[in-house]
């Protein structure tokens, strides 16, 4: 398991898509992708989320853009107009996270298209394993490219890692928002499910995955969301957790490991939840 590392070289332009604004390039393979940047919004803990998430579901064979390490450096984007852009660019010097650019891919509508239910039910249960909260009937992250569904944008997956809650207590959610997911009432073979996904996957799998993480995207920062939570009083807290108190690039990682591995022993926890909101689909 790897993921390569390319330069950006052509700035093309901003996707104005929800609070992350990632921008398409070209990067020196001459490919496109659509970049995200550590400078946006949850920041560097985001880009986390999206090379697990896409390397987890790209793992369980689902069909998901190819992920790139990209290199931005401080001349790139210098002529966009944008001044917001051009600060976002300021902060996201260094690795960022390409994904391959699906040309001509048409969103995915759960009341259009349909999903049969075992593979609806397995990407259900990739969700609640990841705790995506952002897979919904309005936001679906799903594409059809070339007749076949695709899986985008798990940036919103391991939402813990906002917090700072305990690894191994986070592993336990039965994550209650699973409710809103797209597929949810398509997903009528979640027992299957369960079965097969536990199978496709090992632990060392997992670890192998997390390994891929930069170790720059480890370090301590302060996003913007935590510093609208910082109080008056000149108290210093990242999260929950005071600062002084934050953990190293190692001990994060490690985190991460013992989240997935934990949560892969005890998935029956989440699927039950799964299984419950399905359930309860049919009484309203």
């Amino acid at each position: 398991m790897e993921i390569r590392e390319e330069e950006l070289t052509r700035y093309i332009l901003p996707l104005r898509e929800g609070g992350s604004l990632p921008l398409l390039g070209e990067a020196s393979d001459g490919f496109r992708y659509v970049v995200k940047m550590r400078g946006a919004g949850h920041g560097k803990k985001a880009l986390i989320s999206e090379l697990i998430g896409g390397m987890v579901a790209k793992a369980f064979k689902f069909r998901t853009p190819e992920l790139v390490l990209l290199h931005l450096d401080e001349a790139f984007g210098i002529t966009e107009p944008d001044e917001e852009v051009q600060e976002l660019l300021r902060k996201s010097e260094g690795l960022n996270l390409g994904l391959h650019f699906l040309d001509g891919a048409a969103t995915f509508d759960p009341a259009v298209n349909t999903v049969d239910p075992l593979m609806a039910s397995k990407i259900v249960w990739l969700d609640a394993f990841l705790t995506n909260v952002d897979r919904t009937r309005l936001n679906p992250n799903m594409m059809i490219w070339h007749g076949e569904l695709w899986l985008i944008d798990n940036g919103a997956s391991l939402y813990f890692h906002h917090s700072g809650k305990d690894p191994d207590q986070a592993a336990l959610d039965p994550f209650p928002y699973i409710s809103r997911h797209a597929l949810l009432p398509a997903a009528s073979q979640l027992e299957e499910a369960d079965k097969l996904m536990r199978q496709a996957i090992t632990p060392r799998t997992l670890e192998r995955v997390v390994d891929l993480v930069p170790e720059e995207w480890l370090t301590d920062e302060v996003t913007l969301t935590e510093l609208s939570s910082l109080s008056g009083s000149g108290a210093s807290t990242i999260g929950e957790r005071p600062a002084e108190e934050s953990s190293t690039p190692a001990q994060r990682r490690a985190g991460y490991k013992k989240f997935l591995t934990k949560r892969l022993a005890e998935s029956r926890i989440f699927t039950d939840e799964a299984i419950r909101q399905r359930n309860l689909l049919s009484l309203k």
